[in-house]
């Protein structure tokens, strides 16, 4: 993990050498312009409730949708900067998710844990690209890989079905026996890379792959351990969803004894939650107003 989070170091790097060049100054104004999007987008994210609780494991089927809307700045030959709104879904179900032949299966099992989250995102980053365009926006290249890296801050509120069937949210219930509910909204880093195509003289279509790097452990509200006594929890859906003895053994694949679960793992502390977009994008550039020049 430690490896993906130097990654977001790269493009920004990048974009800081390539401000230092000496004839960056020289770009015209006038080739400066402005592009909106819509990009669509398969969702997954990496934690506690996935295959194996790390990196790169993820379940497809727990794949989900994601939008988004942009709007990008071009300023030099290969820097522009970008800001963004999208909204999507991560989704992670121990049932279906936790691997027979792995170590924690039994745990897995018994945890019985699920989820879904819906996160609203709103991010700047900087791109970066690889091929040079010191010409107008009609004359750009026509294929054009990139990176990019950034700041966003996110919106999320991880639910999950009881045993009765309906969906509820799981950041009141305090399923570790929490004496503070953690956040919902938190800040995340935003990396990745990708390759845009134009069309026509308007429109470019993309396709991109970014990783966010967040600091909480709880978008799939697991993350520590159970509480040592059931009594700590309040109310029979934080029973269920912090206590998975009270699922019942016709719930429960598996055996476990269910005695010395105080206490004991439910979710890996010492690894934060990840969350990935894969998709494609259209963009329209708006045209930059050409001034007459004025003669005397």
């Amino acid at each position: 993990m430690k490896q993906f989070f130097a990654l977001t170091a790269a493009p920004l790097l990048a974009l800081t050498m390539l401000a230092s060049e000496a004839d960056a100054q020289q770009f015209s104004k006038r080739k400066q312009y402005n592009t909106v999007g819509v990009s669509l987008n398969a969702m997954n994210y990496f934690g506690d409730i996935t295959p194996k609780p790390s990196i790169p494991s993820f379940r497809a089927g727990a794949t989900r949708p994601n939008i988004g809307l942009t709007f990008t700045r071009r300023f030099l030959p290969r820097v522009s900067a970008r800001a963004s709104l999208s909204y999507g879904r991560i989704t992670g179900s121990d049932a279906k998710a936790a691997d027979q032949n792995d170590q924690d299966a039994k745990f897995r099992y018994n945890r019985n844990m699920n989820f879904r989250n819906d996160i609203l995102e709103l991010a700047a980053v900087g791109i970066f690209d690889l091929v040079e365009n010191r010409n107008n926006y009609i004359k750009r290249p026509d294929f054009v890989p990139y990176l990019f890296g950034g700041v966003g801050v996110i919106h999320h509120n991880p639910k999950g079905e009881n045993e009765a069937g309906n969906i509820v949210a799981l950041q009141p219930l305090r399923t570790e026996g929490q004496a503070k509910a953690y956040g919902l909204t938190q800040i995340v880093i935003p990396f990745g890379a990708g390759a845009r195509y134009k069309l026509n003289k308007s429109f470019d279509v993309g396709l991109e792959l970014g990783f966010r790097k967040t600091f909480t452990d709880y978008l799939d509200d697991v993350s520590t351990n159970y509480v040592s006594d059931v009594s700590k929890l309040s109310g029979t859906d934080a029973q269920y969803f912090g206590w998975y003895a009270t699922k019942g053994t016709a719930k429960v694949p598996g055996t476990y004894d269910i005695s010395q679960q105080g206490g004991e793992m439910r979710g890996k502390s010492n690894e934060k939650d990840w969350y990935t977009t894969l998709g494609i994008s259209v963009n329209y550039i708006l045209a930059p107003k050409v001034r007459n020049p004025k003669f005397r």
